[in-house]
């Protein structure tokens, strides 16, 4: 039921979304013009309103359409899209068409995320591009000496993402989609770039045979249209299939394919490569590969690092603990010894052979966090030093574990204080024997939990948690966006002082920007700034939005739950901003903290957490700003705006309901005082 109400939270901010107004997208205009409130018009309109939400209903994200015999459409969005971000690039195609082809009746619309045609004419039928369109990336232009070599590379690429593609896509349950990537480091592009990445994709309904046709035309017209360009990047795409290479990473995803340049120009193909080739395979030959790979088994030995990612891990092979040590810290990864569980598998605690303690995060094989993801925490982790962040100790890569290894912090997570804990009881099912879990969890914090973190700690806390971020933000060699701040994932030593971990999502972000945007729109909901949930936008206010959630979570005690209790209750911003109107903001602090706390300081926490979660980033004060805030007691704050995410008060809903509208409202005069009017 949750992931219901939470399917339909991002729909309602993706309906109402205006389209996003940098969008770089391709356009072709054809037919004949229609006239306003004419039969097509209405037909178009039943269209433009119906496909973005059946793409996204779609696992495929893919959706025809067919109208009274007068409007044809499809919708086909890149295969490792959100489906949030996909109504959002469907829904801005057909508002985009209506500004720059104004009452055509043939349109085709290519955005780097979808494909959008609709036409008086039924092309639904045609299984190959009618509407081809060849794009150039015009960032740079290859050196004419290196562009032999280069599309050389790009073809082999190609070649291998599309057989990829189509030897999937001969399972009925995966799509005719396909990424790559090949690494050309070794000096013969100067500095330009280090790899090249490539997709290929088909709408799902074509026969395996149709999509390798389709692909293999677009194919054909790479060296006839695009190498002679010179151009670093090319795509020729149509309503049917997709085709493109660039040298930088256009999909948020791990490559399916993936080639590597090895010295002397030679290539040699990674073994992420190889499964793909058992699928077109039939008959003895598989037999002979699963023998083969029994007698490779045995062969290798037993703490053999993971060959995909030691050449990215170099650098880091200080920090290799091997298995044996880790299971003897654990006592063999023992249920008595376990911390905590989430997506990517189960912590637990451990003592060193020089009698560390440590925290122990053991992913498991269908953990969420992908391979990229536990690439990116350690690469990460390892370079950020601040009393502020966890430290990590360790890593074990070998065959068949991926483990992380960071200090020990005895008072766990910061939410397990706030709002209570989760109860993990396994019980054995005699008959069937398999093994049910069962997660309880207390809907309020345990008293005396909640009451080891009086007001002078949280709002050392709340100091921590700043200055942690403003280091990540401002003050890091690289600096990073950590997009999943949230009260689980900021953990606490024996003096209660925070420490921010979990850096499987983090992003780098360049000087030179001011904000990036994502097709893959990964956090958790509650969090997750309207920007960023709507349109993938991120940046460093992205942070600051989260911190605001977490400050109004620390006074007040309450989860910013995106599951409402009823559907009469109140989230935590309309209550928030309810009491802060009303000159009441002391009726709801967390009520563990009784009268012991200073008013000042109160008000001062929700006029800084509310400045935070404001609909505009521009309106939110950076890291830098907060921490002065918070440690002065003369500075002026201006009194904030309307909160995001929420209707007027006659109306109550729960998060995953509510719809993204930013209410006209004038703030109020700036307080000096802290006294809210």
């Amino acid at each position: 039921m949750r992931s219901v109400r939470a399917l339909a939270f991002a729909l309602a901010l993706a309906a109402v979304a205006p389209p996003p107004p940098s969008a770089a997208f391709d356009e072709v205009c054809g037919g004949r013009l229609y006239k306003a409130n004419s039969s097509f018009d209405a037909s178009f309109q039943q269209v433009a309103r119906a496909l973005p939400a059946n793409a996204t209903s779609s696992p495929s994200l893919f959706a025809t359409a067919a109208v009274a015999g007068e409007v044809y459409a499809l919708a086909l969005c890149r295969g490792d899209l959100a489906a949030e971000s996909c109504s959002v690039c469907v829904d801005s195609a057909f508002h985009d068409a209506q500004q720059v082809c104004p009452s055509a009746m043939d349109v085709a619309m290519y955005y780097g995320t979808c494909v959008v045609r609709f036409s008086a004419q039924d092309f639904l039928a045609a299984r190959s591009n009618t509407q081809e369109k060849v794009i150039l990336s015009t960032a740079q232009t290859l050196a004419s000496s290196a562009a032999g070599r280069f599309h050389g590379l790009v073809a082999d690429l190609l070649n291998a993402t599309v057989d990829y593609a189509v030897a999937v896509a001969s399972s009925a349950s995966r799509l005719f989609f396909a990424t790559g990537e090949v690494d050309v480091d070794g000096g013969y592009f100067g500095e330009q770039f280090s790899k090249i990445y490539s997709s290929a994709q088909c709408t799902p309904d074509l026969t395996p045979a149709q999509c390798s046709g389709c692909l293999a035309t677009a194919m054909a017209e790479m060296p006839r249209q695009v190498f002679p360009a010179n151009s670093p990047g090319g795509r020729v795409v149509g309503e049917r299939c997709d085709l493109r290479y660039d040298v930088f990473a256009f999909y948020n995803m791990d490559a399916m394919v993936r080639l590597q340049v090895a010295q002397g120009g030679k290539k040699k193909s990674s073994p992420i490569l190889a499964v793909a080739l058992p699928i077109v395979l039939v008959g003895l030959l598989v037999i002979t590969l699963v023998c083969f790979y029994i007698w490779r088994k045995k062969r290798l030995p037993p703490k053999a690092p993971l060959i995909e990612i030691t050449e990215d891990l170099e650098d880091f092979e200080s920090f290799f603990i091997d298995l044996a040590t880790l299971r003897s810290a654990t006592a063999n990864f023992d249920e008595s010894n376990r911390l905590g569980e989430g997506g990517f598998g189960v912590v637990f605690k451990g003592v060193l052979p020089d009698g560390q303690e440590v925290a122990v995060k053991r992913l498991s094989n269908c953990s969420i966090q992908g391979l990229g993801q536990l690439k990116n925490e350690l690469s990460l982790v390892a370079k950020l030093q601040h009393k502020n962040l966890v430290r990590l100790i360790g890593v074990c890569l070998e065959v068949g574990e991926k483990v992380l290894v960071y200090e020990y912090l005895p008072n766990k997570s910061l939410d397990t204080i706030l709002f209570g804990t989760c109860l993990h009881l396994n019980f054995l099912d005699i008959v069937n024997m398999f093994i049910f879990k069962l997660r309880i969890c207390h809907l309020t914090p345990d008293p005396e939990k909640s009451r080891q973190l009086d007001w002078g700690k949280r709002y050392k806390i709340l100091n921590g948690i700043a200055r942690g971020l403003q280091y990540l933000h401002e003050h890091s060699q690289l600096k990073i966006v950590h997009r999943d701040l949230k009260a689980s994932n900021v953990l606490l030593d024996a003096d209660m002082k925070p420490k921010i971990a979990d850096f499987g999502l983090a992003k780098i972000f360049g000087d030179d920007q001011t904000r990036n945007a994502t097709s893959r729109i990964v956090g958790t909901l509650g969090y997750m700034s309207p920007e960023y949930a709507m349109r993938g936008q991120y940046s460093t206010k992205l942070d600051v939005f989260s911190f605001g959630v977490l400050v109004l979570e620390i006074v007040t005690g309450r989860r910013n739950s995106y599951a409402a209790i009823s559907e009469h209750s109140e989230d935590l911003f309309s209550l928030v901003w309810r009491h802060w109107n009303d000159g009441t903001v002391t009726e709801i602090v967390d009520p563990s903290l009784g009268r012991h706390y200073p008013r000042g300081e109160i008000l001062k926490c929700i006029n800084i957490g509310l400045l935070c979660v404001q609909q505009n980033p521009a309106d939110r004060p950076s890291m830098s700003a907060i921490i002065i805030l918070l440690s002065s007691e003369t500075v002026t704050l201006q009194a904030p705006y309307r909160p995001a995410y929420m209707f007027g008060r006659s109306r109550s809903y729960s998060y995953t309901e509510t719809v993204d509208v930013r209410v006209s409202s004038e703030p109020h005069s700036s307080i000096t005082e802290l006294e809210p009017r």
